[in-house]
């Protein structure tokens, strides 16, 4: 990444000279305010030399930075703290470091990287902070302290204590692989475990299908359940009446397969509805899985679209989408689009959806919450 933007600034002529002195904080806000359009790239490649060459000292600044800045902002930025870094390991300002890390209210993601610093220049300090990650809201460093008790269970000299750590990493995990691991292991120990319930993955919804998506066309076009009475009525595809129907998953990760309900069918789409009933108004994080082109509503206002199709395997929590549940009953209505392409890998016609806090925790229908 270093080596791509210097041979960018090279072919763009910029020099240091550029710049007479700006501040410290204009030209950091310069890799901030970059857009994913590209606009702001000329401020932002004449700035990266210099913040690249801030001293130890700017590092809390920059991973502040961090908290402020989209994909392409965040990438110049971490480009810049390396840079620092590699040029001076033996001053790096490590407990403002570490306080910026135990900072909740700071992004995940620039927490991670405050950590990965800590583990390069003081990995025995950086090891000892992971146990206290067990309940923390960004994902990656959870999952180490999770690993830590996966770890002892494996490792556990009697059976009742590597049950109990089994149960623990069970209840705290969040990353899909290491909840299967630990479910594995108890049900090998006897016990029955409902991952459905447990990570709240929402199996029960109403289908209603399929409506025409030639050409990827019908991904922008306002079929009938899209409507304000959308939910409640029958509506007209290009066969007929359709109507909703109701349909449940029994696959032990709640993945609704529309295939089921009408057949391996090309250059479709279909709605899915539930109802969530939330026994506050809160925040909460949106969790959908789909390698199809989807959007979303909540309570019949659009909350996100992706239009894009078959870009690697569904996952749980593919996507998480900050919103917001009102008190009572909420309405969640999901438009799920298949393309023209008939390849095996692209017949999947399929989404996951659970309900969370913004650590992760399942949120159920009756308002509780999993820990």
């Amino acid at each position: 990444m270093i080596k791509l933007l210097s041979i960018i600034c090279c072919l763009f002529g910029v020099k240091l000279s550029v710049y007479s002195s700006p501040t410290s904080t204009n030209l950091i806000q310069s890799l901030v305010a970059i857009k994913s359009q590209g606009e702001g790239n000329q401020e932002a490649m004449k700035a990266w030399p210099l913040v690249s060459n801030f001293p130890p000292s700017a590092i809390p600044q920059l991973l502040d930075a961090m908290n402020r800045a989209n994909n392409l902002g965040d990438n110049w930025i971490r480009a810049a703290i390396e840079k620092i870094c590699e040029q001076n390991a033996t001053q790096l300002p490590i407990e403002k470091i570490i306080v910026f890390l135990q900072d909740y209210s700071n992004e995940g993601g620039a927490r991670e990287m405050a950590f990965q610093i800590l583990q390069s220049e003081q990995p025995s300090k950086a090891n000892q902070l992971i146990p206290s990650f067990i309940n923390d809201p960004a994902p990656v460093l959870r999952q180490k302290a999770v690993e830590l008790i996966l770890n002892e269970a494996k490792n556990s000299s009697t059976k009742p204590k590597a049950i109990k750590l089994y149960r623990r990493a069970l209840m705290q995990a969040r990353e899909v692989e290491q909840i299967k691991e630990a479910s594995r292991e108890l049900e090998e120990a006897g016990e029955k475990i409902n991952l459905i319930q447990l990570m709240g993955l929402l199996p029960e919804w109403q289908l209603m299908g399929p409506f025409d998506n030639s050409e990827r066309k019908g991904f922008s076009v306002e079929y009938g359940p899209e409507s304000e009475k959308g939910l409640t009525e029958q509506h007209k595809n290009k066969d007929g009446i359709v109507k909703w129907e109701k349909f449940s998953t029994q696959d032990e990760l709640g993945l609704v397969d529309i295939n089921q309900k009408y057949g391996e069918l090309k250059e479709v789409c279909a709605y899915a509805k539930t109802t969530f009933h939330s026994e506050s108004a809160q925040s909460a994080h949106f969790r959908i899985g789909s390698k199809n082109a989807w959007k979303m509503w909540v309570n019949g206002a659009l909350l996100f679209s992706r239009d894009e199709y078959h870009r690697g395997k569904t996952r749980i929590d593919q996507f998480i989408i900050e919103g917001k549940l009102q008190e009572g009953e909420n309405e969640i209505l999901l438009k799920v689009c298949q393309n023209e392409q008939t390849q095996s890998w692209t017949k999947q016609w399929e989404f996951n959806f659970r309900i969370t806090d913004r650590t992760g925790s399942a949120i159920h229908s009756n308002g509780s919450i999993i820990k």
